[in-house]
């Protein structure tokens, strides 16, 4: 009887086992969506990419690059190998180095941003575009591993197979930068990658958190929830390091030191609309207080845009629903 019992509970866990590892799977992008008729670039899921009449548009791709803010992590820091020409003191029209190194210490370990550049072998020089697409769509890595979500794929799901092709058209118009990054820094568990599967399954969704009807908001929604990824540093998370949606951009701990992000729902934040863009566009409030800290960075890159973007934000955030706590 004693065996019957140990016999059933190893065949219990090792089904149990098996579950998990079906369930932590990587799920890439389906061969369906990079086949077909021609795509457009819109749409809450990406049409099918990579069509006989799609060309990707680099210069749109800028766009979206600027928008997701993503030199701001994959620049290399001043001083170190690849920085030159990319960090302080650059040419204000240089184009980026993006050889990564920058560092980021979370509660999980320290990650380090990877070289995104277009070298053949230190960045994503050699990766297929169908690879970047499972990147920032699924937080897939070219070899098939879950990539670490302090790259804020959870944000990019929002974006469609178009979005990625062209921001991919966009970073083959950059210099290659010799030298790849260092790899993170983690202890167990958070260095099996595998379980972060189970993590997407809660987590990982393209589905928008506040529904809009207005064009200019579903505009403002697209690039608040999508590239802009707003949502990752004002919106608290819960202890797996998921955003609590029941909280949306409700402030949370600032995750480059102490102190607060603040709350940018209408709760938190009394500014008007024109208030919002203008000061996505100078950095200025309407308390004549400056911009400061990380979203220095932001501001530069939202500035760029035009100024129906940063009135299509500020619409979003004055349709975000106050929190109830």
């Amino acid at each position: 009887m004693q065996t019957r019992l140990v016999a059933a509970a190893l065949l219990l866990a090792a089904g149990g086992a098996g579950a998990g590892w079906v369930l932590s799977a990587p799920d890439p992008l389906p061969g369906a969506r990079f086949a077909g008729p021609a795509m457009t670039r819109t749409g809450p899921d990406g049409l099918p990419a990579a069509a006989p009449d799609f060309t990707p548009d680099p210069e749109r791709g800028a766009t979206l690059f600027a928008v997701a803010g993503c030199a701001s992590c994959h620049i290399a820091p001043a001083g170190e190998a690849g920085g030159e020409g990319a960090g302080e003191g650059a040419e204000p029209d240089a184009p980026p180095r993006l050889a990564g190194g920058k560092r980021f210490e979370t509660a999980f370990g320290t990650f380090v941003a990877p070289n995104i550049s277009p070298h053949e072998t230190d960045g994503i020089g050699a990766w297929s575009s169908r690879q970047f697409a499972d990147a920032v769509l699924r937080g897939i890595g070219p070899e098939g591993a879950h990539l670490y979500p302090a790259f804020p794929y959870a944000s990019y799901a929002k974006l469609t197979v178009g979005d990625a092709l062209d921001m991919f058209a966009y970073l083959g118009t950059l210099p290659p930068v010799e030298g790849a990054a260092p790899g993170h820094e983690l202890g167990f568990p958070f260095n099996i990658r595998r379980g972060l599967g189970l993590w997407k399954r809660l987590y990982l969704s393209g589905e928008w958190v506040v529904a809009a009807e207005d064009p200019q908001v579903t505009r403002g929604r697209f690039l608040v929830e999508g590239p802009g990824h707003c949502a990752e540093c004002h919106t608290p998370r819960d202890p797996l390091g998921g955003l609590d949606r029941s909280r949306w951009l409700a402030g949370a701990p600032n995750p480059d030191g102490p102190g607060q992000v603040p709350d940018i729902t209408p709760r938190g934040l009394s500014w008007s609309e024109a208030d919002i863009a203008y000061y996505l566009e100078s950095g200025f409030t309407p308390d004549y207080d400056s911009v400061g800290g990380s979203m220095v960075e932001v501001v530069e890159n939202l500035a760029a845009l035009p100024p129906e973007d940063r009135a299509a934000i500020a619409a979003y955030l004055k349709a975000v629903p106050t929190p109830a706590e």
